[in-house]
C-alpha cells in the first residue's frame, strides 16, 4: 500500500482513539458507561444501530451475495428493515418505559423483570458468550483485511494492532464513543461507498453495457430468489432485532421513547435499500471485472471457482487509485471496528451487571465500579484477541453463539411481553432446548427439510417447550419482583 494510502489509514486510527479520550472523563457511572447519559439524539443513535448491524460480516457478505446471485441478494437486509421497523412499533414502547422505571443497562435485566434471577443469569450467560465471539471475528476479520492489504504486515501483528485500537478507544470512552466512534464510522462508510468504490468500479468495468453482456438476466433480476432463502434470512436476522443486547443498550441510551423510535426507522432505512443495493452492486461488479479478466495476477482467470466474497475487496484493490484505496481501506475497517466496539460493550455490560454482580452484590454499589467496569472491558478485549489469535474456528463460534442467542432467547421473551406467560421454569428450558438444538444441527451439518435454517428448528423446539412446560409446571406461575 503506498505511504498516502497508510497515512490516511493511520490519522484514521488516531481519530478514534481521540474520540475515546475525549470521553474518558465525562462517563460518572456505570449507567453512563455502559448506556450513555441519555444526552445522544436520534440520528446518533440511528447511525449506531445500522453501523453495528451492518458490519463487517455483512459489508463483505453482501458483496459476496451479488457475486453469485446479482441484486436479488438485498433482500437479505430487507429483513432488517422489517425487524428495525418491528422493533420500533412493538418492542421499543415497552422496553423504554421498563428500562426506565428499573434503570436497565442490560438486555437479559428484562428476564430479571418478567422472570427471575434465574433465567436472566442464563440469558446473561449467553449473551456474553455470543457477543465475545462476535467481538474476536470482527477483530480477526479486520486483521485479515489489514494483513492483506499492508505489504509485509503478518496476521498476528494485524490482529493486535486492530485489537489494540479497538480495545482502547471503548474502554476509554465507554458507550458515547461506541456510539459517536460508529457515527463516524459509518458516514466513513457510505462516503467511500457512494463517491469512490461505487463510481470508479462501475466505469473500470465498462458500465452497463458490459456488465449486461457479462452477467445472466437473472443476476440483474430481483425475483432471482427462492422463497426458502427468503424464509431463512428473515428467521435468522428479524429475531436478532428483538434479542440483541447492542440494540437494548442504545434503546436505554435514547432520550425518549420517541427518540428511540427515530433512530430505529433511520436504521431500517439505511439498511434498505441504500446499503443492500451498495453492497451487492460492488459484489456484481466484482463478478464482472473476475470475468474480464482483471484478477488474473492474483491466480483467478475467472469467476468459477473463486470465493465470491474475494470479488469485492479484490476489485478495490485492482481499480482504486494511491489515496482513494486509503480511503476505502479506511471504510471497510470502519464497517468492522463499529461491529467490534458495540460487541465489546455488550459482552462487558453482560459479564458485570448481568453475572458478576448477581454473585457479588455489593460490587454495585461500590464506589470504584466505574473503574472497574473498564478493566472488565479491557480483559474483556484482550479475551477476544487472545481467542481470534489462537482459535481456526472463531467463525463457527460466532455463527453457534448467534444461532444459541436467537433460538434461546427469542420465545421466552416475547411470551413474556406479548402474551404475559412468565414460567420461570418454561422460560429456562426453552432457552436450553432452543439454543442447543440449532447448534447441534448446524454443527452436524444435516439436510434439513425444504433447506430451511436450523434456526427455525430451533426456535419451534423452543417454542413446543415452553408451551409444554408452562401447562405441566403451570403451579410455578409465580410473578416475581424485580429485585429478585
Amino acid at each position: 500500500m503506498h505511504i498516502i494510502d497508510l497515512g490516511i489509514f493511520v490519522a484514521y486510527m488516531i481519530a478514534l482513539l481521540g474520540i475515546g479520550y475525549y470521553f474518558l472523563k465525562k462517563n460518572k457511572s456505570t449507567q453512563d458507561y455502559f448506556i450513555s447519559d441519555k444526552s445522544i439524539s436520534g440520528w446518533h443513535i440511528g447511525l449506531s444501530v445500522v453501523a453495528t448491524d451492518v458490519g463487517g460480516g455483512f459489508s463483505i457478505g453482501l458483496g459476496g451475495l451479488g457475486f453469485i446471485m446479482g441484486l436479488s441478494g438485498s433482500w437479505m437486509l430487507f429483513t432488517g428493515l422489517i425487524g428495525a421497523w418491528m422493533t420500533a412499533v412493538l418492542l421499543i414502547p415497552k422496553v423504554y418505559k421498563i428500562g426506565l422505571d428499573n434503570k436497565m443497562t442490560t438486555f437479559p435485566q428484562l428476564f430479571n423483570y418478567y422472570y427471575n434471577s434465574k433465567v436472566a443469569l442464563m440469558a446473561g450467560i449467553i449473551s456474553a458468550i455470543g457477543y465475545l465471539g462476535f467481538t474476536s471475528s470482527q477483530i480477526l476479520a479486520g486483521a485479515k483485511l489489514a494483513s492483506s492489504s499492508f505489504a509485509g504486515l503478518d496476521i498476528q501483528t494485524a490482529l493486535l494492532i486492530m485489537g489494540v485500537v479497538t480495545i482502547l478507544y471503548t474502554v476509554m470512552g465507554g458507550m458515547k464513543a461506541v456510539i459517536y466512534t460508529d457515527t463516524v464510522q459509518w458516514i466513513i462508510l457510505m462516503v467511500g461507498l457512494i463517491f469512490v468504490g461505487i463510481p470508479i468500479s462501475y466505469f473500470a468495468i465498462g458500465g452497463w453495457e458490459e456488465i449486461s453482456k457479462s452477467v445472466q438476466p437473472e443476476f440483474l433480476s430481483l425475483s432471482s430468489v427462492s422463497w426458502q432463502t427468503l424464509v431463512n434470512w428473515g428467521v435468522t436476522i428479524i429475531p436478532i432485532w428483538f434479542v440483541g443486547m447492542t440494540l437494548y443498550q442504545r434503546i436505554y441510551a435514547s432520550r425518549s421513547k420517541k427518540e428511540a423510535q427515530k433512530a430505529w426507522f433511520i436504521a431500517g432505512l439505511f439498511e434498505w435499500p441504500v446499503m443492500a443495493f451498495m453492497g451487492v452492486l460492488l459484489g456484481l461488479f466484482g463478478r464482472v471485472a473476475a470475468d474480464q479478466g482483471m484478477f488474473t495476477s492474483f491466480g483467478f482467470e475467472n469467476a468459477g471457482g473463486m470465493d465470491p466474497e474475494l470479488g469485492l475487496p479484490l476489485l478495490l484493490r485492482q481499480v482504486l487509485p494511491v489515496g482513494l484505496m486509503g480511503i476505502m481501506m479506511s471504510a471497510y475497517f470502519s464497517a468492522i471496528l463499529s461491529t467490534a466496539d458495540s460487541c465489546l460493550m455488550a459482552a462487558s455490560g453482560n459479564m458485570l451487571s448481568d453475572i458478576l454482580i448477581k454473585f457479588f452484590p455489593s460490587l454495585e454499589k461500590h464506589p470504584h465500579v466505574l473503574i472497574f467496569a473498564q478493566i472488565l472491558t479491557l480483559l474483556m478485549g484482550t479475551l477476544a484477541i487472545f481467542l481470534a489469535a489462537n482459535m481456526q474456528n472463531v467463525l463457527e463460534l460466532m455463527l453457534y453463539s448467534y444461532a444459541f442467542m436467537v433460538s434461546g432467547l427469542f420465545v421466552p421473551l416475547i411470551a413474556a411481553m406479548f402474551f404475559n406467560q412468565t414460567n420461570w421454569l418454561a422460560a429456562l428450558s426453552s432457552m436450553i432446548v432452543g439454543g442447543c438444538t440449532t447448534v447441534i444441527l448446524t454443527t452436524l451439518d444435516t439436510k434439513l427439510p425444504f433447506d430451511l435454517d436450523a434456526n427455525i428448528f430451533g426456535i419451534t423446539a423452543s417454542l413446543i417447550i415452553f408451551i409444554s412446560f408452562s401447562v405441566i409446571f403451570s403451579k410455578f406461575k409465580i410473578k416475581k419482583s424485580w429485585t429478585t
